[in-house]
């Protein structure tokens, strides 16, 4: 439901109006050192008020509340909460009544009955990836050497990212994009055969980010249009180096020490300023719906450092899983226990 892994395991909690949102990280190993400051770059990076991003713009402070003590990892859950302060909930009065097309309020109102917080998407917004990012901090000191970087590579079919934003807000529109990760020097073997490949791990992981509708791993869905031979990538050396990657570093589920490869596709926004039809509650029957609020032309654009965040934690998680612990090379001083 709201939890994910095994060894290294988070908890996602909060709405986007709510009081906080945050993460709860079980498994978390004990002595690694942690700051608010580790927080800032990647929290930035994630952080609206840029070209083509939503206007509300909130400090995200992180809160280390527990599991947590002199600057270190306890080894005791590890939560984290965030504060929302510039929330406007009167821009989504209308919304409770007639859901906006192609976003969760008609499930999320289905599903729980009404009781859903139908502010500013609730607990369907992407504003819970905060906490996703936050997680992904901590699961970057968990494996240090493994480096992990994601880059918007087109934004509504365009190339030209500026480009393709501008003219989407000049339309009054959304678009949405494709993004790209990478990670290299992960060690040969993470990863099993079926269920819990690597592959199929990242990918449930990728689909708990608001917006993602496909992904694919090293050639992806161009494989289908290869042969054998133009796909198979030579191994060069004992390592299992290859010549190619459209194996995208994974064979048979398992990470095999090449590059770790794979795109996702994100969906436009849902919220846009055109006008839209969509079914009233209140009258039964098909109106016109003008969205108010705040909303990204462009929800893409803050991805890349998301995707960074959960193949952090799942490859913290599979180091975890195959034994392999946290170890802290600096020895801490002992304390006098007040």
């Amino acid at each position: 439901m709201n939890s994910f892994g095994r060894v290294f395991r988070i908890t996602i909690f909060g709405e986007s109006h709510g009081f906080v949102v945050g993460i709860n990280i079980d498994g978390c190993p004990a002595g690694i050192p942690l700051t608010v400051d580790d927080f800032t770059n990647d929290l930035s990076r994630r952080r609206a008020g840029k070209e083509g991003t939503t206007p509300r713009v909130e400090d995200d402070i992180p809160e280390l509340v527990s599991g947590w003590f002199n600057g270190y990892t306890t080894g005791a859950p590890l939560t984290i909460f965030f504060n929302n302060k510039d929330i406007r909930s009167g821009d989504y009065a209308n919304l409770k009544d007639t859901p906006r097309p192609g976003h969760a309020d008609f499930v999320a109102r289905q599903k729980f009955n009404g009781f859903n917080d139908y502010r500013g998407g609730g607990h369907f917004s992407g504003r819970l990836t905060l906490a996703l990012v936050a997680a992904g901090v901590v699961a970057k000191k968990i494996i240090p050497k493994i480096s992990i970087n994601a880059l918007l590579i087109e934004a509504g079919g365009n190339t030209n990212i500026a480009e393709a934003v501008s003219r989407a807000r000049e339309a009054g529109d959304s678009i949405g994009g494709m993004v790209e990760c990478r990670a290299d020097f992960i060690p040969v073997g993470y990863g099993e055969p079926f269920f819990d490949s690597v592959e199929s791990v990242i990918s449930h992981l990728a689909f708990s980010i608001p917006a993602i509708k496909g992904i694919e791993f090293g050639s992806g869905f161009s494989a289908a249009r290869m042969t054998g031979l133009q796909h198979n990538d030579p191994i060069i050396n004992e390592l299992g180096r290859t010549a190619t990657a459209n194996a995208g570093g994974i064979t048979g589920g398992i990470t095999n020490g090449n590059e770790l490869v794979f795109r996702v596709a994100v969906k436009p926004a849902s919220s846009i300023p055109k006008l839209q039809q969509t079914f009233s509650f209140s009258t039964h029957t098909v109106e016109e719906l003008k969205i108010e609020g705040r909303h990204d032309v462009c929800i893409a654009l803050r991805v890349p450092v998301i995707l960074e965040a959960i193949t952090a934690i799942v490859l913290a998680d599979f180091m975890l899983v195959s034994g392999k612990e946290y170890k802290n090379k600096r020895i801490r001083p002992t304390e006098t226990m007040r």
